[in-house]
């Protein structure tokens, strides 16, 4: 009987001391990383033209680009890369999409810029006078306000439909362009200043279809800042090279869209 209560005081040791050590063993079981299962949907600028070397694909895409640069420091559990060069809401919707899955966590998509003409209007206006540049930039800023928004919603919402516990984020578009003195050769002033407003409306409607989604947007202009076509360190390419003409070079992917995307995952 009198040993009873230092019976009891060892008893309850033990239990805390394997209780703790139990918890630290535990302890890296319980810190290891969440699963990550990452699908980078989208067009050229997720696809990394600009940036090469790229992929034996007619898509081009880059090592180089965003996506695959993120996956690599996050040591994602797996990862997907269907963007393709050219990409316009409907290839998004019709083939992209199905590389995703209940078991999806997280997609990024950069969409919209092909479906109101980026490339017929960056024709027009490096190549063309000021009154086709001016009706190619109107043109594409009308179609952006009134079919792009419904476009844009059903791209999101399929790819909700086939990843509904992903999260989904929506990357914009840079300002292609300083508006400092580059050269003779270079597109005027003017030129390049509608190409940027209208740049500034396109990011305003994706946006705002994103948030009406639920989505998350990037907003990478500030990042470009300084650093567009005719800047002192251009992270946009001009027309050295036709296919990457008027896209970010590797320098854009890394210190443009990685760090703004960073920004909202960590």
């Amino acid at each position: 009987m009198p040993h009873r209560p230092l019976a009891r005081a060892l008893t309850a040791l033990a239990a805390l001391l394997a209780t703790t050590i139990g918890a630290a063993l535990a302890v890296p079981g319980a810190a290891q990383a969440a699963t990550v299962n990452y699908v980078a949907l989208g067009d050229s600028y997720s696809s990394g033209v600009g940036a090469g070397p790229y992929d034996w694909s007619t898509c081009l895409r880059s090592q180089k680009s965003y996506a695959p640069l993120w996956a690599a420091a996050h040591g994602v559990t797996s990862f997907a890369f269907p963007a393709c060069g050219g990409a316009v809401t409907a290839d998004v919707i019709n083939s992209q999409v199905n590389a995703l899955s209940a078991s999806t966590t997280m997609v990024t998509i950069t969409i919209g810029g092909n479906d109101a003409g980026f490339a017929d209007v960056i024709t027009s206006c490096r190549f063309g006078s000021t009154s086709t540049c001016t009706e190619a930039v109107n043109e594409s800023r009308a179609f952006a306000t009134s079919t792009l928004p419904g476009r844009l919603d059903a791209t999101y919402a399929a790819i909700r439909n086939r990843a509904p516990n992903a999260r989904l984020i929506v990357l914009g578009y840079p300002r292609l362009f300083e508006l400092n003195s580059c050269g003779w050769l270079a597109m005027s002033v003017y030129k390049r200043t509608i190409l940027n407003d209208a740049a500034d409306l396109l990011a305003t409607v994706i946006a705002g279809r994103a948030a009406a989604a639920g989505a998350t947007f990037v907003d990478t202009r500030p990042y470009f800042a300084g650093h567009g076509v005719c800047g002192s360190d251009p992270w946009i390419n001009d027309i050295s090279g036709i296919v990457e003409a008027y896209h970010p070079d590797a320098d854009g992917y890394r210190y443009g869209y990685l760090p703004a995307l960073t920004a909202v995952t960590g």
